[in-house]
């Protein structure tokens, strides 16, 4: 009896091309890192060249496993990023400069018991006590300010910072015809510092921001005279560039 020819079964798993072709792509990728081993190569070429090879070859036959980057080389800051730090660097430094430049002039003219200058996360922080700015109860500058307004506003020439005026109060009722409270008081303090600075220095009023915050906010407790002339007091915020106009109202 005649057997007949069973039909062969068709391999399985993948043609026998592929193999070959996967030596191939391994051998080139050896020979891509014998290259980089031996020599020290440029970023920029070294990215052209494993694009090429990506594109010439990986994208036939993909690879599972993603491209990393190559050990040896450093990771590179986009250059968005980098101008963003130098950019922040140069403001901090600006900052602690007019700092700097305040405190001498504070301690050259023996302001230090009447004025306080500090670094915060809000900026430079100017904190002016009533008496070298105001008459009791009023808000018109008087010549006492005059000196040291005048180095704040030299100082605000060159800078573009935003500047918030702050304008505080102790708890003792205020009741006048120009100033029925405190809240009036406090801002129109606040706003007198502004003014003069614009003014004076030719500064532009939309770098300004003006808040009056009664006695809301006092930095001591009101239960002394003392303590009570501590919190009468204007606070002139030099910001931080970080913050915008909106987010220097509520700080």
């Amino acid at each position: 009896m005649r057997l007949r020819n069973r039909a062969s079964e068709p391999r399985k798993g993948a043609p026998g091309w592929m193999v070959t072709f996967s030596d191939l792509v391994t051998l080139i990728l050896v020979f891509f890192i014998l290259l980089f081993s031996m020599s020290q190569i440029d970023m920029m070429k070294f990215k052209a060249i494993t694009e090429s090879f990506r594109e010439q070859f990986f994208d036939f036959y993909p690879s599972i496993v993603p491209l990393d980057q190559p050990v040896g080389i450093e990771n590179e800051m986009p250059a968005k990023d980098k101008d963003k730090d130098k950019g922040a660097d140069s403001a901090n430094t600006s900052l602690e400069d007019l700092l700097s430049e305040v405190q001498s002039f504070l301690d050259k003219n023996g302001l230090d018991d009447v004025i306080l200058a500090n670094r915060t996360d809000r900026g430079v922080v100017l904190v002016l006590q009533e008496k070298i700015l105001f008459a009791p109860g009023q808000a018109e500058v008087i010549g006492d300010a005059y000196a040291f307004l005048d180095k704040v506003g030299e100082l605000l020439q060159k800078l573009p910072n935003l500047v918030k005026v702050e304008g505080h109060t102790d708890n003792r009722p205020m009741n006048s015809f120009r100033y029925p409270s405190n809240w009036e008081l406090s801002a129109a303090r606040a706003s007198s510092v502004i003014n003069y600075l614009i003014e004076k220095h030719h500064l532009d009023s939309n770098r300004f921001i003006a808040v009056g915050y009664s006695d809301t906010r006092p930095i001591v407790s009101n239960d002394t005279a003392e303590n009570r002339q501590k919190n009468r007091r204007v606070e002139i915020v030099i910001s931080d560039p970080k913050y915008s106009k909106d987010e220097l109202v509520t700080k």
